[in-house]
């Protein structure tokens, strides 16, 4: 998901201000002025106008009467928007949202795993087939095993066969994509090749009770993975603060030397 990264100055707009709204630089019923947005992205009337209709769209902002631009909040965006998808993974993470996307992959995968071990042609394993293969090549390079894993999962929906299946792509693929970005990026992350093999290899047994339990194990893995960055994170980001805390009590009791 490219989003809208590269389309012109309208798309650079767009993306810059897509990330600040969903990061939660503007709260809820901020005012957006036109004419400020014009002097920042040094960019025309028309530009800024077309940037907000587009996030408007997206449900991150509405005109009103006497007010003008204003941000919405949270519950009226379109979650399901691929670029709001796609935001919600820029730093700092929003570990909550990932964890929502989880719980989505926990009911859709299982379910199109088990279909897939019945309905999968020789053309569906031969793409699990090539994503796996991609995957083990791609084991020192953090970034081409994200659009492997990508691949892979992508291969799964569609070897269920349920076109509806198929178009779920865009909400696991935003959630993948964040997850995987942290995880294969760090060294917490578990090896992802024996299960997404174990995978394959029900799939291509055709057996779907097993499919869906092998699917649950992966996830489960993933989801231990994500909670291991999450707590490492979360110890880095404190770390500074009971340092200073320790000097600030060190320089409290000291005795005095004047």
């Amino acid at each position: 998901m490219t989003g809208y990264q590269g389309r012109g100055l309208h798309g650079q707009v767009v993306e810059q201000m897509g990330v600040r709204i969903v990061g939660g630089a503007y709260p809820p019923g901020a005012p957006l002025f036109s004419e400020q947005l014009e002097r920042e992205f040094d960019v025309s009337k028309t530009v800024v106008r077309e940037a907000l209709k587009v996030l408007a769209a997206k449900g991150l902002v509405e005109s009103r009467q006497k007010r003008g631009t204003v941000i919405r909040p949270r519950e009226a965006w379109n979650l399901l928007d691929g670029d709001v998808l796609r935001w919600q993974g820029r730093e700092p993470p929003n570990f909550m949202f990932l964890e929502n996307l989880a719980e989505v992959r926990g009911i859709v995968e299982p379910a199109a795993a088990r279909l897939a071990a019945g309905r999968r042609t020789d053309d569906d394993l031969e793409e699990l087939e090539s994503a796996l293969a991609a995957m083990a090549a791609a084991r020192q390079d953090p970034d081409a095993m994200v659009d492997a894993d990508l691949r892979f999962h992508r291969a799964l929906l569609d070897a269920a066969h349920n076109e509806v299946l198929s178009r779920m792509e865009v909400v696991l693929a935003a959630g993948l994509q964040v997850r995987d970005r942290f995880v294969h990026h760090s060294e917490y992350g578990s090896d992802p090749m024996p299960s997404h093999r174990a995978l394959l290899d029900a799939i291509r047994e055709g057996d779907a009770g097993l499919a869906g339990v092998t699917v649950e194990a992966l996830l489960a893995q993933a989801a231990a993975d994500l909670a291991e960055v999450r707590e490492h994170a979360d110890r880095s980001a404190t770390a500074p603060k009971r340092a200073t805390s320790r000097r600030t009590q060190t320089a409290r009791t000291a005795p005095s030397t004047t």
